[in-house]
């Protein structure tokens, strides 16, 4: 009787084991098919899609007025709107001066401007000047928010050579939901180097501000959702130029300058063209290059920019493509956006197109580049670059995380030693990019920048001269620009301080 029960507790157990060996690997079969299906289906191509039916939109220059002492004054206005991306779908929308994006601000060296910015809106936001050199509390960052039915006037001097900058909100928390809304803009600058070299500068004609964006729609409303596995953040389905889906520009002259911008708040975009011609990079985040690079791709992380000059042969059509990542790993290109690939905007050349002179050979004056020199650094910094924080610490609205010395050169190196490229924006300076992962840097590093991309696994190092106003109180940010690393804490703040001064304490009031 008792072997005949042990017999039976046998049959059972093997039942058992068997039974749950059979669910295992139904299981298994069944999650390895379901990655292999997200594997298959996680890249996005719109390459030979996009019909390039809706001609460019060129958000105009923004108008101004010269005050009694000759400082330059603009009208900036957050206000909530619609607009109509799509034959009958009216998507809501935020913009400046406008129901979408914004004007494009235009000042000289040398000029005094103030921007009186009103938020019509419903909730706090803001406005931070990307790229420029000014006074801390005039820089729009989380300390200089806009509350709703407030007016703030930030002024300041222009004392940077001519580039392309941009401007838009800064609210800590939720800067990627009111970019992504369509609070941006460009802010170019003009100096009298600049305007002596024979490049394209006919501001919407052969001169070409190309901010772009990448969307998904829900019906008529914006998709803001988040790609699964995705770490960098938002991942759109598609891309649209100044607010414009499938968009085209006519091109009349020989030659056309593309001021890109990656207005983008995750992707990282590698731009050329779809027959791999050359094209010139001219200029970068803070300014012109000493010389023009000869180059066919262009890779530029969310809030970089990087001025090109292309040239058309008569009657062709051209289409400005962003190619797969030239690096990254596979989990990462996959699922982070490194291997989709977009059609962009297509240049419709004339049939006769107006002669244009050649690209000069020597671009910026020694007084044009201003980059600092790693052998003028009198301090290091290591900044550690992970999704929880910056040298493991979060965010902190009322904490100082750094303190440089007016008139001092620095030297910064930035360590990605995370599972997921990043990248480093400064506020107020233009840095040099001295090495990545101790090799010179490519042609686009070499000019000055205020935002760079730093890899998985790759260390940057960087040289900045902190020369602008002293404030120990107010401070700037650094920080990744993919933002919603940004917004979940991946920032820290430094104050600028006259020798031997110390920083103070941060106010706790940030609204206007």
């Amino acid at each position: 009787m008792l072997m005949s029960m042990e017999k039976t507790r046998g049959r059972r157990l093997k039942r058992v084991l068997v039974t749950l060996t059979v669910v295992v690997g139904v299981l298994a079969v069944a999650v390895g098919g379901s990655f292999a299906w997200l594997w298959t289906n996680a890249d996005l191509s719109t390459v030979g899609k996009v019909r390039f039916g809706n001609e460019l939109a060129v958000p105009p220059l923004a108008p101004s007025t010269v005050d009694e002492d000759g400082t330059r004054v603009f009208d900036l206005r957050m206000q909530a709107g619609s607009t109509e991306f799509r034959d009958g779908a009216a998507t809501p929308t935020w913009g400046f001066n406008g129901d979408h994006l914004g004007p494009t601000l235009r000042a000289k060296r040398g000029e005094r401007v103030k921007v009186r910015v009103r938020n019509t809106l419903d909730e706090a936001s803001g406005v931070h000047w990307h790229g420029m050199h000014l006074p801390a509390a005039m820089d729009g960052g989380p300390h200089q928010m806009v509350e709703a039915g407030s007016t703030w006037t930030p002024r300041w001097k222009v004392d940077q050579p001519a580039s392309t900058l941009w401007y838009h909100p800064h609210p800590h928390g939720a800067t990627e939901r009111h970019v992504q809304r369509g609070l941006a803009g460009m802010f170019l600058l003009d100096d009298e180097d600049s305007g002596r070299l024979a490049l394209p500068k006919t501001y919407g004609v052969d001169d070409l501000p190309v901010m772009v964006q990448d969307v998904t729609f829900d019906g008529a409303t914006f998709d803001h959702g988040h790609r699964f596995l995705a770490n960098t953040g938002f991942l759109g389905e598609r891309t649209m130029v100044n607010g414009t889906l499938d968009p085209y520009a006519e091109v009349g002259d020989e030659r056309v300058r593309l001021r890109l911008l990656n207005a983008s708040t995750a992707r990282i975009y590698t731009f050329g063209f779809d027959d791999d011609r050359a094209f010139d990079l001219v200029g970068t985040d803070g300014g012109l290059l000493a010389a023009p690079a000869s180059m066919n791709r262009v890779q530029l992380s969310p809030g970089e920019r990087a001025e090109v000059v292309v040239t058309m042969r008569p009657g062709e059509r051209r289409v400005l493509r962003s190619y797969p990542w030239r690096d990254g790993n596979g989990w990462e290109r996959r699922f982070d956006g490194g291997d989709d690939s977009f059609d962009v905007l297509q240049l419709r050349a004339a049939e006769r197109l107006r002669p244009s002179p050649e690209v000069p050979g020597r671009l910026a004056v020694d007084r044009g580049l201003e980059l600092p020199e790693a052998g003028d650094a009198v301090r290091s910094r290591h900044f550690e670059l992970r999704r929880s924080g910056i040298n493991g610490k979060p965010m902190a609205m009322g904490r100082i995380d750094e303190t440089v010395t007016r008139g001092t050169t620095e030297v910064w190196t930035l360590r990605n030693g995370g599972d997921m490229t990043h990248n480093f924006h400064v506020h107020d300076v233009q840095f040099r990019v001295l090495d990545v992962n101790g090799k010179r840097p490519e042609p686009a590093l070499r000019g000055r920048k205020d935002t760079v991309a730093v890899p998985m696994g790759a260390t940057v190092r960087i040289a900045l001269r902190f020369d602008g106003p002293s404030d120990p109180d107010v401070p700037y940010m650094y920080h990744c620009h993919l933002l919603s690393h940004e917004d979940d804490g991946m920032m820290g703040q430094f104050v600028v301080v006259e020798r031997g001064q110390r920083a103070g304490e941060v106010p706790d009031h940030a609204g206007h």
